[in-house]
């Protein structure tokens, strides 16, 4: 099952691409959608949509699982995240791949067991899991990269010719 992880933003998208067979997990790869503050926010959002779509075409993800989101403080913040977040859904949604949300305190329980687990534990965890030479940059990358391992262990995949033999629920985002 190839997954891709999703940590969103407007100004810095973290992406991830695992396998997970046969309960191993597979790095396929990371990296970042980073736009520029000085660009327009529509234009910001353009640039978000046509990455997502072309990591789509790239890399043929099966399923997605993406930060569900948080804010405590900043409001404008949290408008213009979901505003990203949502264009990151649309991309997916046209090409019919399921997508399912996770909480920070769920992804840190399932890649730690610990929901209180510093970002450091996190990083290191999923370093030691994708048998990575070196932590993966930037930290939104190595978190879309969690987000991605705890899809793959919330599902429950295990693999044998291919073939699903058992699937546990997840939070999927129905559109």
């Amino acid at each position: 099952m190839r997954i891709l992880g999703i940590d969103p933003g407007y100004a810095i998208v973290g992406h991830g691409i695992i396998e997970y067979k046969n309960t191993k997990y597979i790095y396929i790869n990371h990296g970042a959608i980073i736009t520029n503050s000085n660009e327009n926010f529509t234009d910001r959002l353009e640039k978000i949509y046509d990455n997502i779509t072309n990591l789509v075409n790239i890399y043929k993800p099966e399923q997605v699982a993406i930060e569900k989101l948080y804010f405590q403080n900043n409001q404008k913040t949290a408008i213009d995240v979901a505003q990203a977040r949502g264009v990151i859904i649309l991309a997916l949604k046209k090409y019919n791949i399921p997508v399912y949300e996770y909480t920070p305190l769920q992804v840190k329980n399932m890649i730690t067991g610990y929901g209180k687990a510093q970002k450091k534990q996190i990083m290191l965890t999923v370093q030691r899991l994708l048998r990575l030479e070196e932590i993966p940059k930037p930290d939104d990358a190595a978190d879309a990269l969690a987000i991605a391992i705890c899809h793959a262990n919330s599902m429950g995949f295990n693999y044998i010719n291919n073939k699903i033999l058992k699937i546990r629920s997840a939070n999927k985002i129905v559109i």
